[in-house]
């Protein structure tokens, strides 16, 4: 969790809870952050990537709790503190599992090895789950890791950002013949997220493609695979996320063949 007490004195040292959050964002940068946290003795309380790093609800400092704010990158070493809803809830499954027959007709030894989100959505694509999830058998991996956004602007309320060059990442992306699927994984139950984290990815290969895209969250709890898909019905507005369709999986094959 970033720091509430270097979040506090960020604020009085900008007189941020002054601004008037109901026409705009507050703009701050990285610079300003490390000056005013300077003096502090831990690295958790000084360092921007860490006190910047908000991705659930729980996770913002308590004064952008009790002021209904959030941040948003937006631009490389510069922040929005914005006034909304900057997070989506991740709704529990709880209709019955699908038992999926994997495609594999072999075992894959190498994804037993560790315990990664990357390795199990590696896994659910290596047994073509994320194809028939998706109804496309054409999705082939071609997206990963971290790229930069080209300039582009959306509405939180009535509040207009811009973004330019924001470094985003993806764990995984798909391409098929008429699609694009990009993937956010987790490797542990979460019950909700920044939606940046589907947003910006989302806007930045929309502007790359003329391909539909689509954005789905991952995650792999025991023995199941959940995979939900969201989309978002204008994509200028950053809380027009909606929930799709959801499922949960088992999936069978020759790496849990115990015979």
């Amino acid at each position: 969790m970033a720091s509430n007490a270097s979040w506090a004195k960020i604020f009085k040292d900008y007189k941020i809870l002054m601004h008037n959050f109901n026409k705009s964002p507050f703009y701050i940068s990285a610079d300003d952050i490390k000056k005013s946290c300077q003096d502090f003795k831990k690295v958790a309380e000084k360092e921007v990537r860490i006190l910047c790093k908000q991705d659930t609800r729980v996770d913002r400092p308590q004064v952008f709790i009790e002021n209904n704010l959030f941040l948003l990158p937006v631009k490389n070493g510069y922040y929005a503190l914005v006034k909304g809803e900057g997070y989506i809830d991740i709704p529990n499954i709880s209709s019955a599992e699908q038992t999926y027959d994997s495609k594999l007709d072999f075992k894959l030894e190498t994804s037993q090895i560790g315990d990664s989100e990357m390795q199990h959505l590696d896994f659910a694509y290596a047994s073509s789950l994320i194809r028939t999830f998706m109804n496309d058998e054409s999705l082939v991996l071609t997206i990963r890791g971290r790229k930069y956004t080209p300039q582009f602007t959306f509405k939180v309320g009535q509040q207009l950002i811009s973004v330019q060059s924001v470094q985003t990442e993806v764990d995984a992306g798909f391409e098929g013949r008429d699609k694009i699927v990009l993937i956010e994984a987790k490797n542990s139950s979460t019950n909700n997220t920044i939606i940046r984290q589907l947003f910006y990815p989302y806007k930045q290969w929309k502007l790359h493609t003329e391909k539909q895209v689509f954005t789905l969250f991952f995650e792999k709890r025991g023995n199941y695979y959940f995979i939900w898909q969201y989309g978002f019905s204008n994509e200028n507005d950053y809380n027009s996320i909606q929930l799709i369709k959801s499922a949960r999986y088992v999936i069978h094959g020759p790496n849990n063949d115990t015979r």
